[in-house]
């Protein structure tokens, strides 16, 4: 007979005397499960070995139900966390609450250990399958803009990296996403918020693509690796630029309609033309080539001495 799990919800009162027993009861549930494996009389991490803390976060996470519930019932002004609870961020985006982190470490910490997780991330990924996703600041997207960028990457079914930074109309960054978005891809993609360590990231033998802008500056980072691109240009020279990588070849541009709006099946169908169909194998064969132009260090370097050569010789003292 298969061993069946229990899906337990439980609804604690807000007062201590009443979350901490809930608590309580929730770890006792958990060790009841041999996949758990907490340690008898455990109640906190002092009580745990360091190699037993994950199944702590696994009896912790039995709260996700009642506190939604407690929310739903009290519907606060604001809801304050800590980092472990991340599935707070949907409860507090389905019932319209803002919510803010409670950090107790230092930023640097964070991202110092962002960065960790993002490498042991991409590392098991398979190589040139993962798409990074980025949008410069010069360009505000809307709501909606975002959305349907959103829902296109999930349609994709590729493995996604995105650096979302947070937009003018959003209380903060995840408040960007679509409501179950993260939930929905976390088996197969990562949202990095903020700040990123872009040629790190474009660096790793798992990225195959980026999903971005036009803007110039992007452009030779990611033929430095010989990614491809997909591009969705808004402003200034990004237009130029994604005609440009099309006549060359080396890049694929997101289709709109005559009013200039694209949707989520564009951007899907974009994203598998570049990194996955055999339509866009000699996209991908041309970005590799040209990153033996755009990569290729010794070559910059001599253009760089010659120019500076230049402006000795061609200075006013001479």
């Amino acid at each position: 007979m298969a061993t069946t799990h229990l899906h337990m919800v439980m609804v604690p009162w807000s007062a201590f005397g009443h979350l901490i027993p809930f608590f309580q009861l929730a770890l006792q549930l958990a060790k009841a499960d041999d996949k758990q494996q907490l340690p008898e009389g455990c109640e906190a991490t002092v009580d745990i070995p360091f190699e037993k803390i994950q199944y702590l976060k696994i009896a912790y996470d039995l709260l996700r139900q009642p506190v939604k519930q407690f929310v739903i019932d009290q519907k606060p002004d604001w809801i304050l966390i800590d980092v472990i609870p991340h599935w707070m961020v949907e409860i507090a985006q389905e019932q319209h609450i803002p919510l803010v982190n409670f950090s107790v470490f230092l930023a640097s910490v964070y991202s110092f250990f962002m960065n960790q997780t993002l490498t042991r991330w991409l590392d098991v990924q398979k190589p040139n399958s993962v798409v990074l996703v980025g949008f410069g600041s010069e360009r505000k997207l809307s709501k909606e803009q975002t959305h349907e960028i959103a829902y296109g990457v999930e349609l994709s079914g590729l493995p996604f990296l995105w650096a979302l930074r947070k937009p003018h109309w959003a209380f903060n960054e995840l408040d960007a996403l679509p409501c179950g978005f993260q939930e929905r891809t976390r088996e197969r993609g990562m949202v990095c918020i903020g700040w990123a360590p872009q040629l790190e990231i474009l660096g790793h033998s798992s990225i195959g693509g980026s999903l971005f802008h036009a803007g110039w500056g992007s452009i030779i980072e990611t033929l430095q690796f010989g990614h491809s691109l997909v591009v969705l240009p808004f402003v200034i020279d990004q237009p130029l630029n994604a005609r440009l990588l099309v006549d060359k070849g080396l890049g694929v541009e997101i289709e709109r309609s005559e009013d200039g709006s694209f949707s989520r099946d564009d951007i899907a169908k974009a994203l598998r033309l570049a990194m996955v169909s055999a339509e866009g194998e000699k996209l991908r064969i041309q970005t590799r080539e040209a990153a033996q132009v755009f990569g290729n260090r010794d070559l910059h370097d001599s253009y760089f001495n010659r120019f500076v050569e230049y402006l000795k010789e061609n200075g006013a003292a001479n």
